[in-house]
Formats: C-alpha cells, sequence, structure tokens
C-alpha cells in the first residue's frame, strides 16, 4: 500500500497529531521510561499549543502519515544546517511492521535531496533498543550521545543517530 505524507497546516490536523502522539506515546513509551515523563513530553512537546508553537516559530513540519483511510502516524522534522533533523517519527501499534516506516523514510530522503540537503539527524532514547535497530538497518548509525534536562526533574538520555543522503 503506499502512503500519503500531508503536511499539518489545520487546526484540525495539528489536533490529530496530538489525538496520536498521546495514544502512540502511552502505548509504546511505559516500558522505557515513566507515565509521568510521559505526561509531562507530551504537554510539553506534543500538545496543540506545543505543535502549533514549533510549526509557526521554531521551523518545524509535521506530516500526517495516512494510508488512504485514516492517519497512522505523524513525522516531525526540521531544516539544521543543510541537513535534516528528524525530531517525532511515530507509527500506531497496528500499523508496525507493514513497511509504514520505510516509506516514511524514503519520503524524508527525497525531502533532503529535492531540498539539497546532506543528512537526516536524529535523536532515539538509549534504551529504546528496537526503534534504534530499525535506524541502523535503514543506514542511521551512532554519532554521538546526549542527556538533556527538559525540565521538572526528567532528562532525555538519547543516542544522536545520522544518515547520509546521497545526491541524485
Amino acid at each position: 500500500m503506499s502512503l500519503m505524507f500531508p503536511c499539518v497546516n489545520t487546526a484540525e490536523e495539528t489536533a490529530e497529531v496530538a489525538r496520536l502522539a498521546a495514544e502512540i506515546w502511552h502505548e509504546y513509551y511505559i516500558s522505557i521510561i515513566t507515565v509521568e515523563q510521559i505526561d509531562y513530553m507530551l504537554g510539553k512537546f506534543q500538545s496543540v499549543p506545543a505543535i502549533t508553537d514549533q510549526i509557526h516559530h521554531q521551523g518545524y513540519e509535521y506530516y500526517l502519515i495516512h494510508n488512504g483511510a485514516s492517519a497512522v502516524g505523524y513525522i516531525s522534522a526540521r531544516e539544521d544546517e543543510g541537513k535534516l533533523f528528524l525530531s517525532k517519527f511515530y507509527v500506531g501499534k497496528e500499523y508496525r511492521g507493514r513497511s509504514y516506516a520505510s516509506q516514511a523514510l524514503a519520503f524524508l530522503e527525497k525531502l533532503c535531496q529535492d531540498r539539497s540537503l546532506t543528512h537526516i539527524w536524529l535523536t532515539v532514547n538509549r534504551d529504546n533498543e528496537s526503534t534504534i535497530a530499525v535506524y541502523k538497518k535503514k543506514g542511521f548509525r551512532t554519532i554521538r550521545e546526549q542527556v538533556a534536562d527538559i525540565g521538572n526533574g526528567f532528562v532525555m538520555d538519547d543516542l544522536i543517530m545520522e544518515k547520509e543522503i546521497p545526491v541524485p
């Protein structure tokens, strides 16, 4: 199945991203971080006001991952010094393992080529072993580690991974 990646522009689409974030984060991250940290991070980074601010004031672009019937995930990225920073990349549980991530990465790679961006880079929780394995399989490599204080007594303990994008 071929996916679509509509850019998030409306208040309704922003609300859909926030709904997907709450659903996916509570399902996925509960084995990695506490529910208190999940709720804090959702409020700080993935609420409707936070997403709206990221789009309108921080240069982020959000894309829904749409399978023709419904939104099944989302992506958030922004250009950063000639590279693409992949900030958010989430697919709902029932849609994992269907090549959706591969199609989304191909979409991002084409975006990079169209904009002459040389790499995609991202942060991933160091304990998120299954996602790290997927990124490695897709050609990403770990370039460094980072611990970031996000407030309220919480930190993000991440790997920074990067993939070079071939010039067409």
